[in-house]
C-alpha cells in the first residue's frame, strides 16, 4: 500500500528500512516520507512502530509459549515477486487519511 502519495513510498519500503534498524527520523531522511504535505506521517510512524514492536527480544514477551517463540525466531523472507507479496495489516491508516 502506498503510504506517502507525494513521494510514492509504500509501507513495504518503510518496513524494510525499519527492519534494518532505522528509526522514523532516519527513514524520513532516507526516503523523504512525510516531508511534503505531512498527511502520511502518522501512518508511516505506525508502520515503523509495528516493525520495531515485532523485533522485541523474546525475554520482554514472557507470555509467549514455546511454539510462538520458535515462530518468532524464524527469519522473515521478503516476497520475490509482486504476486507473492501480502498487504500490510495497517491498511486502516490510508482510510483515515482520506476522511
Amino acid at each position: 500500500m502506498i503510504v506517502c502519495v507525494c513521494r510514492r513510498i509504500s509501507d513495504r519500503e518503510i518496513a524494510r528500512h525499519a527492519h534494518a534498524g532505522l528509526d522514523f527520523d532516519e527513514i524520513q531522511f532516507e526516503l523523504g516520507v512525510a516531508t511534503e504535505c505531512g498527511r502520511c506521517e502518522s501512518c508511516a510512524r505506525d508502520v515503523v512502530a509495528q516493525c520495531h514492536a515485532a523485533q522485541l527480544p523474546l525475554a520482554t514477551l514472557p507470555h509467549l509459549h514455546d511454539a510462538a517463540k520458535a515462530a518468532a525466531q524464524q527469519t522473515i523472507e521478503l516476497a520475490n515477486t509482486l504476486l507473492e507479496s501480502k498487504p500490510w495489516p495497517s491498511h486502516s491508516c490510508a482510510q483515515s487519511q482520506v476522511a
